[in-house]
């Protein structure tokens, strides 16, 4: 196959940058609320509807990601996720009144949400696409990690909105790079294919496979969007992701209750079993797939043994006798959680043509924020009516789904 060498080192630089941004975004939401709602006058329940109006936002940048980059490029679709981010943030810094706050989080998810979407597109039509998006990940595991840290920092002496008006200063030379580095447009055909071995800086001469079947001008009369979402290998991919991120998060909002209830751990031992629940999921996106490609691994043959391995560390968690097996479980769990996520982003290419990535990395990406609400609300409630011993059942149920979805997924790839 011949290839034509492109300098992509800045982009995925850029890339990875803005994922710490996003991380650290998202770490300071959980440190803030007592100060919103000591502010606001408001109680939890009426705080948590941020949660909803943010990921309407963040859905709707999924929906419309695809359309932006096919109409206008990754550069000028980048810059206007930079841009509601910045306005939003730098809104909120204001501090609104509360209806307003409510309001400008659609912003902040949409924004968010786009950048997400361009960026995981972007790279997931590079070579070693699956190895450059688990460490995109993993970065966004350090800015999640970084940002509570951030925010108590600045808490001691400023107020709640001094945050969001660091993050949107940290996002100007962000969106003034992109404009700076990413291509206007992106290149015509599928750039999907696999590099040789070792050829890390080579992308593939593109070789057009068709829109997921859909001749030109059914495309054309449909729409891109209409088109993905006919797909059923796409769909099938949303579920399975909206299933990882709800035991995902499910596990990392429920383990410290689950570790307190039912180990006795203190608070301090449980939070730091958690902390390092988050920590092997970092982990895990930044060494398992390059040990995966060492061994020969491909995607899928990698991303099975990680189900098999959360399967595992969720069986693990259940059935430990005491708390520092499990512990040890919830780090395990963490770890081969990991990779999950942006692995499947990265074989979205071989789930439809290359003219759709863009727009089904988007539905992924926006899909997978319902199962990240709706799963972890199921298990908070099954544990309020049934026990917090619960969870593990619950996770390993999940577990078990996504491996079965993800063969379904499998036998609709093209070849790797």
């Amino acid at each position: 196959m011949t290839v034509a060498r492109v300098p992509f080192r800045a982009p995925v630089v850029l890339a990875y940058t803005a994922f710490v941004l996003i991380g650290v975004s998202a770490g300071v939401g959980g440190v803030l609320l007592p100060a919103q709602i000591g502010d606001y006058g408001v109680d939890m329940a009426t705080i948590g509807i941020t949660f909803f109006t943010f990921s309407a936002g963040f859905m709707l940048s999924g929906a419309t990601a695809g359309g932006l980059i096919e109409r206008h490029g990754p550069r000028l679709t980048l810059a206007v996720g930079g841009g509601a981010f910045i306005a939003a943030a730098l809104y909120t810094a204001t501090r609104p009144p509360f209806w307003a706050l409510l309001a400008v989080q659609i912003v902040a998810g949409y924004g968010g949400g786009l950048l997400e979407s361009v960026l995981n597109a972007y790279l997931a039509k590079l070579p070693s696409a699956t190895t450059l998006l688990n460490r995109l990940h993993a970065f966004f595991g350090v800015g999640a990690l970084l940002g509570p840290l951030l925010a108590a920092w600045m808490l001691t002496a400023l107020p709640w909105t001094a945050v969001w008006l660091v993050l949107a200063l940290a996002c100007v030379p962000l969106t003034i790079g992109f404009l700076l580095v990413y291509p206007r447009h992106d290149p015509p055909g599928d750039t999907a294919q696999a590099a040789p071995p070792g050829d890390q800086d080579a992308v593939p001469v593109a070789v057009p496979r068709g829109d997921g079947g859909a001749p030109a001008a059914e495309l054309e009369r449909t729409g891109l969007l209409t088109t993905v979402l006919r797909a059923p290998a796409v769909l099938l991919a949303s579920v399975f992701l909206s299933v990882y991120v709800g035991l995902e998060v499910g596990v990392g909002n429920w383990g410290f209750s689950f570790l307190v209830t039912e180990h006795e751990e203190p608070d301090l031992v449980a939070g730091y079993i958690v902390s390092g629940y988050w920590l092997g999921l970092t982990a895990g996106r930044f060494l398992i797939s390059p040990v995966a490609t060492r061994l020969g691994l491909t995607a899928t043959g990698m991303t099975y043994a990680c189900l098999a391995g959360v399967t595992a560390a969720s069986a693990l968690i259940w059935a430990a006798p005491g708390g520092a097996v499990a512990g040890a479980g919830f780090v395990l769990l963490g770890f081969f959680l990991g990779p999950i996520f942006p692995t499947a982003m990265a074989v979205v290419p071989r789930l439809t043509s290359a003219r759709l990535v863009p727009t089904a990395i988007g539905v992924l990406n926006g899909v997978s924020v319902i199962g990240g609400a709706a799963l972890p609300w199921l298990a908070g409630a099954v544990a309020e009516g049934v026990g917090v011993w619960t969870l593990m059942p619950f996770a390993l149920i999940l577990a078990l789904v996504q491996l079965a979805i993800w063969r379904l997924i499998e036998t609709r790839m093209t070849p790797e």
